[in-house]
């Protein structure tokens, strides 16, 4: 790995990672997921190191996804091991980061999705500055809103939580704060300021780094999200399978309903029944049950047909018009659907404390 493209600093009780490779979004991948995790397991165990605080190079991205490119490639070549290797150590590191001992600050400036939002969403805050770009947006690629989108997800209220799962539906500043994702909203001016004060306070505790971060919140101004959260609810609430919510959106007779549908019905609808059953699942599971179930699926939805055509059009060939393998629901084989959930027979996934 290019030393460049992860950046450890441990200056005045802030251990920072900076995500550093810009011209690719600043995405993830298993060289940097296994820089990352020893370094924070060694900050953790640092008496000197009060809390961490993670961001992204440049101005576009915090990190827009994990490297789904490389997990294509070794799809295609029948390389089970590579795909199961990535995953098993980004989920590793998403639970490192949700049972850290120490405050973790994400700043969120720009682009943040997939295994980006499985690197923020987890810490203790996460900050939006007017840059971000927050999202799940899995099903349009034939994947699942993994990294811990089984248990975060279903935990947002009301609908809320399937709607992003489901549409992939991208959140600004004001939206971010609204679903909870984020909890502060700083200008991408301030960040640097904030970190100066982060380093100056002698915050050792969650409380702590809170009050200097809320020093620096500004309001973000009216959520999007909170004009149409009634409708999200009636249609996403409590819904008993995805063709309930395609009925519910029909019935529904507004111009939010009629995009929202036909933004569904742009997404695999393999994935999408995938991913209800995920949301499902999820509602009922802990954390670390949560993740061994996307270990579970995530590796064997990306030999399916759905993710292949998904990352051809999305990141190969760049079309943008997946083809996918099911023309409607009714076309899926829920038996393929049921089968990724099956446990893996000696070998699901660990965790070690630290």
């Amino acid at each position: 790995m290019a030393e460049e493209e992860i950046l450890f600093d441990a200056t005045n009780g802030v251990g920072l990672i900076t995500l550093n490779r810009p011209k690719a979004l600043n995405a993830l991948n298993l060289a940097k997921i296994r820089a990352m995790d020893p370094t924070m397991r060694a900050w953790a165990k640092n008496p000197t190191v009060r809390m961490v605080v993670i961001e992204g190079a440049g101005e576009k991205a915090f990190c827009a996804g994990g490297d789904v490119r490389k997990v294509y490639d070794a799809s295609l070549a029948d390389d089970q091991p590579t795909i199961d290797a990535f995953f098993r150590e980004e989920y590793r590191l998403n639970r490192l980061i949700k049972t850290y001992p120490k405050p973790y600050v994400a700043l969120l400036d720009g682009i943040t999705m997939g295994g980006g939002v499985g690197l923020s969403v987890h810490g203790t805050l996460r900050v939006a500055t007017e840059r971000i770009l927050f999202a799940m947006p899995e099903t349009g690629i034939g994947m699942i809103p993994d990294v811990g989108g089984t248990y975060f997800l279903p935990r947002c209220e009301g609908g809320l939580g399937l709607y992003l799962a489901l549409t992939g539906a991208r959140l600004k500043a004001a939206d971010s704060l609204y679903v909870g994702v984020c909890q502060y909203y700083v200008p991408s001016e301030k960040l640097e300021a904030l970190k100066v004060a982060l380093r100056e306070s002698d915050a050792t505790d969650a409380a702590g780094v809170e009050a200097v971060v809320r020093g620096f919140h500004e309001d973000p101004g009216p959520a999007p999200l909170a004009e149409v959260r009634a409708d999200i609810d009636r249609v996403f609430g409590e819904a008993d399978s995805v063709t309930q919510i395609l009925d519910r959106l029909e019935a529904e007779g507004t111009e939010w309903a009629a995009k929202t549908k036909a933004l569904l019905l742009t997404k695999s609808p393999f994935a999408c029944l995938v991913t209800f059953q995920q949301m499902m699942a999820g509602a009922a599971l802990d954390f670390d049950a949560c993740m061994e179930l996307e270990f579970r699926v995530a590796p064997r939805i990306t030999r399916q047909p759905d993710f292949i055509e998904g990352i051809r059009a999305v990141l190969v060939d760049k079309d943008n018009a997946p083809k996918w393998s099911n023309s409607s629901l009714a076309e899926v084989d829920m038996a393929v659907v049921e089968g990724l959930f099956a446990p893996r027979l000696g070998d699901e996934i660990t965790f070690d404390d630290i």
